[in-house]
């Protein structure tokens, strides 16, 4: 399968006390100065306010246990990134073409929904079935950012394929979330955070707490 289910991460005593703490999803890009994102062209699918006052551990294990995505990077690092983002989107490219000098020290899943147009479906799909989701991402990435559309996501793919996409649009939106992408971390030392928007390869690496 080319997809996988990650389940829960357990939580730290740092976590505990983060867990303390609330905040609003829709606060995060201004407080981090990140304001590169893609939001629906329509709002079809409303967000569901209750959710969107969690801590961002709550965030991280929901995501974590929900989510359905492709992996790259260092497979075996404790240092999880989870990236909600649209094929659509080109800062989700962006977001795509900062995180590859960190491939070597942070395991990133990624994780496509269906919130901008009717191609953002059948291209997460076809990333979510390729032999080969890492040169497939980075194939379809560079023409997004060239502004050619992205992949052709024309042939059929397996059913459970395109429901995985559609389970991440919900939980996309049961988090109450308004753009893409969206990054949601927990460090090896289980310290969970999240953020609203792209960022540069040196905005992440500070972000992740990565020496440079």
């Amino acid at each position: 399968m080319a997809f996988e289910i990650w389940l829960k991460v357990s939580t730290t005593m740092q976590n505990t006390l983060i867990a303390r703490r609330t905040f609003s999803l829709g606060l995060i890009a201004a407080a981090t100065g990140t304001l590169m994102a893609c939001s629906p062209k329509n709002d079809a699918t409303p967000a569901t306010p209750a959710a969107t006052q969690m801590t961002p551990a709550q965030v991280v294990d929901k995501i974590a246990a929900e989510g359905k995505g492709f992996t790259v990077g260092a497979m075996m690092s404790a240092n999880t990134v989870y990236v909600l983002f649209d094929p659509q989107c080109p800062h989700c490219g962006h977001l795509w073409e900062a995180a590859k000098p960190l491939l070597s020290k942070v395991k990133f899943v990624w994780m496509p929904v269906s919130i901008i147009n009717a191609k953002s479906g059948a291209q997460g799909a076809a990333l979510l079935a390729s032999s080969n989701p890492q040169e497939a991402m980075s194939a379809h990435e560079a023409s997004i950012l060239a502004g050619t559309g992205g992949m052709s996501a024309m042939g059929s793919v397996p059913a459970e394929v395109e429901a995985a996409v559609k389970s991440n649009t919900a939980l996309f939106n049961s988090l109450g979330l308004e753009s893409v992408p969206f990054v949601a971390n927990k460090s090896a030392s289980g310290v969970a955070q999240v953020n609203a928007g792209s960022m540069e390869t040196a905005a992440l690496t500070a972000w992740l707490g990565l020496a440079n």
